[in-house]
């Protein structure tokens, strides 16, 4: 396995995909039922295979994603071999809390109103193996994916500060 195995929400929310999946193998529904009493290790092993699939092409088309916390912020561009990091992290203002769901100007906003002292970094590096593992492995550790507004938001920042 690769990633992991969806959980029953997720099935649930992929019933219809899950079907498909199994009708590319010729695994009709009375079937699918039957095979789950008879043979587990082969439901586990279509399960799993299911799973990567749908895991892989997620992975495939992430350009960017998040992670927040009260008072730091990371976002990541996913490039094709590397990715690039932008936080911002702030100090003296205990009132700002990213977690908060805010749209990039509303956090802007909130953070000039406060006084707080903005320290922005930046990083960028090669992936060390495989890029959808390690994407995985970052959305896993509580990111999320994101359409890349706050990145952008942050990289105008950094480039008015240089």
């Amino acid at each position: 396995m690769k990633y992991r195995l969806l959980d029953k929400e997720e099935l649930v929310e992929m019933e219809e995909e899950f079907i498909r999946f199994l009708a590319t193998r010729s695994i009709p529904g009375p079937d699918w039922e039957k095979m789950k009493t008879t043979q587990p290790e082969r439901v586990n092993g279509l399960l799993e295979e299911f799973s990567d699939l749908v895991f892989e092409k997620i992975l495939v088309g992430v350009a960017f994603l998040e992670m927040k916390l009260r008072d730091d912020v990371k976002v990541f561009r996913c490039e094709k071999d590397k990715i690039a990091l932008i936080g911002m992290s702030v100090e003296g203002a205990k009132d700002i809390d990213f977690t908060a769901n805010q749209s990039p100007g509303d956090m802007m906003a909130q953070f000039k109103n406060s006084g707080a002292q903005l320290k922005l970094y930046q990083a960028e590096k090669p992936y060390k193996g495989n890029r959808e593992k390690e994407l995985f492995a970052m959305l896993e550790a509580g990111c999320v994916i994101s359409n890349g507004e706050l990145f952008s938001t942050l990289e105008g920042l950094r480039n008015v500060k240089s």
